[in-house]
């Protein structure tokens, strides 16, 4: 299980979800973090690594995200900005290790480029994040 939460601030929608999964730290960062094994994510594609900080997601509707790492503290903190053709945003992800399991906590702060999108937005993020959430579950599971 999850918690869900989405927020309205100005033209931005802030969308967080919390999670608890058996495992180590370690196991959550390193499956998190990959850019080389995203077999587990069942919304993407593939991934372009351009540099260091750079990276480029292609969904299986063929589009694709540019997400530039602004933050990397191994195993606690992890942020990046993100921009495709429909949205740009800023995502924070928080690993907390608690009595055996780990916490995620995750958040999203997007606007939609084009005014026409703007009443999905709250759709696409719950989607995308829960489904993020699921295939995670998965992934740590087959581990």
């Amino acid at each position: 299980g999850y918690q869900y939460s989405l927020k309205r601030r100005n033209n931005m929608a802030i969308s967080n979800i919390k999670a608890t999964f058996p495992t180590t730290i370690e196991n959550v960062w390193a499956i998190v973090t990959s850019l080389t094994d995203y077999s587990w994510r069942s919304d993407i594609d593939k991934i372009e690594v351009v540099n260091d900080t750079t990276f480029i997601e292609y969904s299986k509707t063929g589009i694709a995200t540019t997400f530039t790492i602004t933050v990397c503290n191994p195993l606690e903190r992890w942020e990046f900005d993100m921009e495709n053709k429909n949205m740009k945003g800023h995502w924070v992800g928080i690993f907390k290790p608690k009595n055996g399991y780990v916490e995620i906590d995750f958040t999203e702060n997007v606007s939609a480029k084009k005014f026409l999108l703007k009443p999905f937005v709250k759709t696409y993020l719950k989607k995308q994040q829960s489904t993020y959430v699921r295939d995670l579950g998965k992934a740590l599971a087959d581990e």
